[in-house]
C-alpha cells in the first residue's frame, strides 16, 4: 500500500482569542491536578475517524476545516497552548498549561490509491492508518515545545480522514471527544457549540496547585513487545450478542448487576489470555499471574460538572490466576470486573489523589507482558461528528499508547453496538480468531 503524501502543514491559532458570545470568560493559565500530571510520561491520544468523500473543491473542504477549527479553539484555549515548566527551590518541578494561542497543528495529507474498502475491509487494521496522525513519536511532557493538538486530514481516493493527536496531559477521553464534537459543530455551521467547557480545576480542598513534581526520566512506557511486532483487529459486537454475553454473566454469577461492558470486557480478556496461552513457546505456566487496567471516570463520582475538562479519571488493576479464569466461566470474569468498579467510590478518589500528592511519582515503567488495557468508552458521541456532508463510517485510533494488550473500545455505526480495537501480538490474534467460544459473539 502505497505512503502517504503531505500537502501541507502549519500552526492554526484562534480565531478570536477569546470565548464566542460571551459564553465563557478568556482564559490564560490552566493548572494541572495530579489527573494531569500522571500522564506526563506517556504518549498523546490518536483517534480519527474514517468518511465517504465530500463533493467539494477538496482545497475549499481545507480551507474550511481550517476556519471551523480555528473559531472551535476560540471555546478550548488550552489546546492551542504549550506546557511551562519551571523550578521550585526545593530541587522539584512544576508544570502549568500557558494558553498562549502558540496554535495548534494542521496537516493536509493524501494517500494516492487508498480506498475506503482499503481501510475497512482487510482483517488487520492496515499500517498506512498509523500514519494519518500527526505528533507521533512524543510523550506528553513534549507538550513544553509541541502542540498539544494535532490534526491530520487525509484524502483518500473515495474518502476523508480526520486525525486527532491530543495531549493526554492536557485531556481524557471524555475531553478529547468533547472537543472532537465540537470542531463538527461549528464546520456544520453552528455558530456555538452545545457544550461550553468548564476550565475550573479540581482538587480536594488539602492539595493546593501547582503540585511539586521530582525530576522526569523521560521514557515512554512501553511494553515487553515493540509495536511494530503488533497487529490490530477490529471485532464487533452487535446489540444483541451483548446482551446474551451479559445475560450469560448474570446467570452465571446469580446476580443481575454485571453491565453490558463488564460482560464484553470479560470476554475479551478470556479469549486474550487463552490465545497468549496457546501461542507460549513454553507452555508450563500454570499460575501466571493476569492483569487487567481499567480507567475510573470521576465526572460523577466526585461530581464534577459533565463538561469539566482535562483528565478526571484514574487506574485501577484486576489481579487474577489465570488458572481460575480458565476454570470458572464468564460469570466468575465479569463480576471482578463489576467489584472493581463497584469499590471505586467518590472517598476512594480522594484519597488516591491525597495520597500521590504527598509522594508524587510519574509512571514510567515497563508494563507486563501479562496485561490488558482498556481506553475510550461506548459512551462518547463518536457518530454525531457530522462536519457537514455526513456521519463517519468508522472510527480507528493511532499507533501511540499501544501496548501488547490494549483494548480500544468504541461505539459502532449501528445503535448499541461496540467495537473493540485490540492490539495484539500476530498469535494471539489468529488463537483467537479460531476460538469458537469467542467468535461466537463477534458480529460480521
Amino acid at each position: 500500500m502505497s505512503k502517504i503524501e503531505i500537502l501541507s502543514s502549519c500552526m492554526v491559532k484562534m480565531a478570536s482569542n477569546t470565548m464566542n458570545n460571551g459564553n465563557a470568560p478568556a482564559i490564560s493559565k490552566m493548572e494541572l491536578t495530579p489527573w494531569d500530571l500522571m500522564p506526563l510520561l506517556i504518549c498523546p491520544i490518536q483517534q480519527g475517524l474514517l468518511f465517504h468523500s465530500h463533493d467539494q473543491c477538496k482545497k475549499t473542504l481545507v480551507d474550511h476545516l481550517k476556519t471551523a477549527l480555528s473559531r472551535t479553539l476560540d471555546f478550548f484555549p488550552p489546546l492551542a497552548g504549550r506546557l511551562r515548566i519551571f523550578s521550585n527551590d526545593d530541587g522539584t518541578s512544576s508544570l502549568y498549561l500557558d494558553c498562549n494561542d502558540a496554535g495548534a497543528e494542521f496537516t493536509h495529507a493524501s494517500a494516492p490509491g487508498v480506498s475506503v474498502s482499503d481501510i475497512m475491509d482487510p482483517i488487520y487494521v492496515p499500517e498506512i492508518v498509523f500514519s494519518f496522525f500527526t505528533l507521533g513519536n512524543i510523550s506528553n511532557f513534549e507538550g513544553i515545545s509541541r502542540p498539544l493538538l494535532g490534526v491530520q486530514v487525509t484524502e483518500l481516493e473515495d474518502g476523508l480522514f480526520f486525525g486527532c493527536s491530543m495531549n493526554h496531559a492536557v485531556v481524557d477521553g471524555a475531553s478529547f471527544w468533547h472537543f472532537f464534537n465540537s470542531w463538527s459543530e461549528i464546520s456544520r455551521g453552528l455558530e456555538t457549540i452545545s457544550k461550553i467547557p468548564v476550565f475550573e480545576r479540581w482538587t480536594p480542598g488539602n492539595i493546593s496547585l501547582p503540585i511539586h513534581i521530582p525530576p522526569l526520566e523521560r521514557r515512554n512506557m512501553v511494553s515487553d513487545f515493540d509495536s511494530d511486532q503488533l497487529l490490530q483487529r477490529v471485532f464487533h459486537f452487535s446489540k444483541d450478542n451483548i446482551a446474551k454475553l451479559k445475560s450469560m454473566a448474570n446467570s452465571e454469577a446469580g446476580t443481575k448487576k454485571i453491565s453490558s461492558l463488564q460482560s464484553l470486557l470479560a470476554h475479551m480478556w478470556r479469549s486474550v489470555l487463552r490465545g497468549r496461552r496457546n501461542s507460549r513457546i513454553d507452555q508450563n505456566s500454570e499460575n501466571q499471574e493476569a492483569y487487567f487496567f481499567v480507567p475510573i471516570g470521576t465526572r460523577e463520582r466526585i461530581p464534577l460538572h459533565d463538561c469539566y475538562f482535562g483528565n478526571a479519571s484514574y487506574g485501577a488493576i484486576i489481579a487474577s490466576n489465570e488458572d481460575d479464569i480458565f476454570r470458572h466461566g464468564l460469570g466468575y470474569t465479569a463480576m471482578k470486573f463489576h467489584e472493581l468498579v463497584n469499590q471505586q467510590t467518590k472517598e476512594e478518589a480522594i484519597k488516591l489523589l491525597e495520597d500521590w500528592a504527598v509522594n508524587p511519582s510519574i509512571p514510567n515503567k515497563r508494563l507486563s507482558s501479562n496485561i490488558c488495557v482498556v481506553s475510550n468508552s461506548p459512551r462518547y458521541d463518536v457518530y454525531g461528528n457530522d462536519f457537514g456532508w455526513g456521519k463517519p463510517i468508522a472510527v480507528r485510533s493511532g499507533v501511540e499508547l499501544k501496548v501488547d494488550g490494549k483494548i480500544t473500545v468504541s461505539p459502532s455505526a449501528d445503535s448499541g453496538g461496540i467495537d473493540v480495537e485490540a492490539f495484539l501480538t500476530e498469535e494471539t490474534l489468529e488463537a483467537m480468531a479460531n476460538d469458537a467460544e469467542f467468535m461466537e459473539a463477534v458480529s460480521v
